[in-house]
């Protein structure tokens, strides 16, 4: 099973630190990806968005930064910096930014 990639270890890190913020676009960053977990930091642009859709597993986010709308089977959300929320499996879902935001992104198949 593959670890942690793209990220230094045995380092003291602020994660909002580790993706950059591009004009018009939602940018990723992939720590882990394997059958098992995924863990992916965003930063989104101010009205840049990741359309609605499902995953195969629960999808817990924690905004690190700005304020960010997520939308959970047709019901809105707004999270700011330090706030989290589980997207269930097999749930539409759909991520929006209201202003420029980071989150964290932790999914568990």
């Amino acid at each position: 099973m593959a670890g942690y990639k793209n990220i230094e270890k045995s380092r003291i890190l602020e994660l909002k630190g580790q993706v950059s913020y591009q004009e018009g676009q939602v940018v990723s960053k992939t720590l882990v990806q394997n059958n098992a977990v995924s863990v992916t930091l965003f930063a989104f642009e101010k009205d840049e968005e990741i359309s609605t859709h499902e995953s195969g597993g629960d999808a817990m986010v924690t905004v690190l930064e700005g304020i960010g709308r997520f939308t959970i089977e047709g019901k809105v959300h707004i999270l700011e910096a330090g706030q989290s929320i589980v997207m269930p499996a097999r749930k539409p879902h759909a991520v929006y930014g209201e202003e420029r935001f980071k989150m964290l992104l932790m999914v568990v198949f």
